[in-house]
């Protein structure tokens, strides 16, 4: 298993030897401690439970949540989430992974939610070519037809239409893991990752 929660802390560059500008995007990745271990024989497959963001307050916290991560030793956590594993015996309850599991991975897949942009019409959600402006034209930014009359008598599931823009999980795959840094549980990754600065995503090596 290489996953791990973090947050998305922007944007910068580095240079490789070659004197090469490099876009990354700068991820904190880990602490995250153990909170639960699930087996085939309890749960019926094998999962680690990890938890990232030890700055929740006790009192915002639901008593229940409270006692099920006393079981492993850990603070209250903001965020909760799982990672299915091959075996769970490498591992133990209450042990700490860090961004160190991505040392020797050279591809990551990073989920996040992405900025939500409000209600957008069809040319900034899709792209559509917008109409004419002269010769009488009453088509500008408007769809157009979205269907036919009497067959089949309604609008086709999916039809791109206005709507809300954004704030959905996306993932990107196959993102190259430019740098690791150790000392500050920091992954360097090249290019852009969904979300706002400051906001949670999951990292998962990218399986071959």
């Amino acid at each position: 298993m290489k996953g791990l929660i973090g947050k998305k802390l922007g944007m910068t560059r580095v240079f490789d030897e070659d004197g090469r500008s490099i876009p990354v995007t700068v991820l904190q990745c880990g602490p995250c401690p153990i909170t639960q271990i699930k087996t085939h024989e309890i749960d019926g497959y094998s999962a680690l439970q990890l938890g990232f963001g030890a700055d929740r307050k006790v009192k915002r916290t639901p008593k229940p949540l409270i006692g099920h991560l006393a079981k492993a030793g850990a603070t209250p956590m903001r965020l909760l989430r799982e990672f299915r594993v091959d075996a769970v015996n490498d591992f133990t309850l209450g042990q700490e992974l860090t961004v160190e599991l991505f040392e020797d991975v050279q591809k990551v897949k990073v989920t996040g939610i992405s900025k939500g942009r409000g209600f957008a019409g069809v040319i900034r959600r899709y792209g559509f070519q917008r109409g004419r402006e002269t010769h009488g034209s009453h088509n500008h930014r408007v769809p157009g037809s979205i269907g036919a009359c009497a067959t089949p008598s309604r609008v086709h599931r999916g039809k791109k239409m206005p709507g809300r823009m954004g704030n959905d999980r996306v993932s990107v795959k196959n993102l190259s893991v430019v740098r690791v840094d150790k000392e500050n549980n920091l992954l360097f990754v090249k290019g852009g990752v969904p979300g706002t600065r400051n906001g949670y995503i999951l990292v998962e090596a990218t399986r071959h």
